[in-house]
């Protein structure tokens, strides 16, 4: 559930031993209180991870790491296709063993961070 004010989301996060700043502290709350995505960036060892790990744990949701860099493109962070097996239905569906090979759909799709934190599960929108 979340935290009704600031003020209590600090609470909850120190009570998961992080402490945040005012700044973040209010910006986590407005982002989830508005349903919002919010992207943390920064250099390595800062906090960013922790503070989305944290946040997971007091919310009960699935954590989904994207690291970004530079040259990551749609690709590597959205998804990706099963080339494999792709190649096999063509072949079966060649060798008369498919009735239809239709190659894109989500059995074929390999998911990555950016496709799977726009799918909700029973517990919610992930972190």
């Amino acid at each position: 559930m979340i935290p009704a004010t600031v003020a209590s989301l600090s609470e909850s996060m120190a009570a998961q031993d992080y402490v945040l700043s005012e700044g973040l502290a209010v910006s986590l709350f407005l982002a989830l209180r508005q349903s919002r995505p919010l992207f943390l960036e920064g250099e390595a060892g800062v906090g960013k991870t922790e503070v989305a790990k944290t946040l997971a744990a007091l919310l009960d949701r699935r954590l989904i790491r994207l690291q970004c860099y530079e040259g990551l493109d749609i690709n590597a962070a959205a998804y990706e296709w099963n080339y494999a097996r792709q190649m096999m239905q063509i072949q079966s569906a060649g060798q008369g063993k498919l009735e239809s090979a239709d190659l894109f759909t989500e059995d074929n799709l390999i998911e990555r961070p950016l496709l799977e934190a726009l799918r909700e599960d029973a517990r919610g929108a992930p972190v």
